[in-house]
């Protein structure tokens, strides 16, 4: 089995190592997928105040805030810190078939779960066939 090259993937790790500050916002992990009428999205945020979390659509575009801080730490001495503090942020670009007025969302053991239902004009539907000829009704 090969695997194959990604050219944005490295692209957008050699972009985090560049330009990742202290100071810029955190991308979190995310998974996005489509389950029957609507999408789903999971994004991870372990030790996130739930108080900290926004979600906002803005035309188009569903942003995604929050904030993690480790507070009472003054005194300890570090051997390795992996658990990056500070803001996050993730924004995804919406499509017209989806119903912005639906969307809800909920956070549950470090995981915000975004529910975006698919709007009832992009749902599949059968169209009504009706023949000239015979002035029959055809359903197709």
């Amino acid at each position: 089995m090969t695997l194959g090259f990604d050219p944005l993937s490295q692209l957008d790790r050699f972009a985090a190592s560049v330009f990742d500050s202290p100071r810029a916002p955190k991308r979190m992990p995310v998974d996005l997928y489509r389950d029957g009428d609507r999408y789903v999205l999971h994004a991870d945020m372990p030790g996130v105040d739930p108080g900290s979390i926004d979600v906002d659509v803005d035309g188009g575009q569903l942003s995604i805030r929050a904030q993690r801080t480790m507070g009472g730490q003054e005194s300890v001495r570090w051997f390795t810190r992996e658990r990056e503090s500070g803001s996050f942020l993730r924004q995804f670009a919406l499509g017209d078939g989806v119903d912005l007025d639906g969307i809800s969302a909920s956070y549950d053991n470090g995981v915000l779960s975004v529910m975006i239902p698919v709007s009832d004009r992009a749902k599949p539907r059968r169209i009504r066939v009706e023949s000239s000829d015979q002035g029959q009704r055809i359903d197709a």
